[in-house]
């Protein structure tokens, strides 16, 4: 089972979506054999680096003699980390991360996703101090992809359970209170995150494309409403913050 997704960005090859087992190295650079991640910008390190994957998190190695890297979490209030030159081994905690390469005057960036971040239900702990319980789909209900994933289930918690699934267009208007910067793109990512997460999509052994977008929403409102995924309590975290909006 796959544990880390890397997300290329504009121009990189393979363009794909680059899904690493525990274990699983993939390095990126200018110049690379069969597996690589190649960047074909002058400024990028011939061999400038590797992402390994390590259960729910990554290691970042930095091969470049003069530049620092830095991984954001976009989702953070400008939480960051630097990987100064010739640093291996750095891990990355994130569940969402923007590994930003600097190469010239520019800023090369790809995303890394690391789906498999699991959280414990702390209520089943026993009070002599048991063990505590792994959730069966790990959600973390602070992460706008919770709240992409409330505003699909909103009609038929709300409406009807036979409401039709909202368009990306109709979640984008009604996340932009409390998300101003929301647009179609967004959701749609968000909307692919959760498939990942959630095992709707198939994983990297598997030859089947998974379901389209309106499918992977489909399926995506019929689990979270039958497992309780979300439930009529979550959709207060729709509304706007009376101190001002989510940025």
């Amino acid at each position: 089972m796959y544990s880390i997704i890397v997300v290329p960005g504009p121009g990189m090859e393979p363009a794909g979506q680059q899904r690493l087992a525990p274990g699983r190295t993939l390095r990126f650079g200018r110049e690379g054999g069969a597996g690589d991640l190649l960047i074909p910008h002058t400024g990028i390190s011939r061999a400038a680096g590797e992402i390994v994957a390590d259960g729910t998190h990554w290691l970042l190695s930095n091969f470049s003699r003069t530049a620092t890297y830095v991984v954001e979490n976009p989702e953070g209030a400008g939480e960051h980390l630097k990987i100064a030159p010739g640093r291996l081994g750095a891990p990355v905690p994130f569940e969402f991360s923007r590994l930003v390469l600097p190469a010239g005057s520019d800023l090369i960036t790809l995303d890394v996703w690391a789906p498999r971040h699991d959280y414990a239900d702390r209520d089943q702990a026993s009070a002599a101090g048991g063990e505590l319980t792994l959730l069966a789909f790990p959600l973390d209900r602070s992460k706008r992809y919770f709240r992409v994933l409330t505003a699909l289930c909103e009609p038929r918690l709300r409406v009807s359970p036979h409401a039709p699934t909202p368009t990306a267009d109709q979640i984008v208007e009604r996340l932009r209170p409390i998300w101003p910067a929301v647009n179609r793109a967004a959701v749609q990512w968000n909307i692919d995150y959760l498939a990942v997460k959630l095992r709707i999509k198939p994983g990297p052994d598997s030859a089947a494309p998974g379901p389209r977008l309106a499918g992977k929403k489909d399926s995506l409102v019929s689990l979270a409403l039958r497992f309780d995924l979300v439930r009529e309590e979550d959709l207060g975290t729709l509304e706007a913050d009376p101190s001002g909006p989510e940025r």
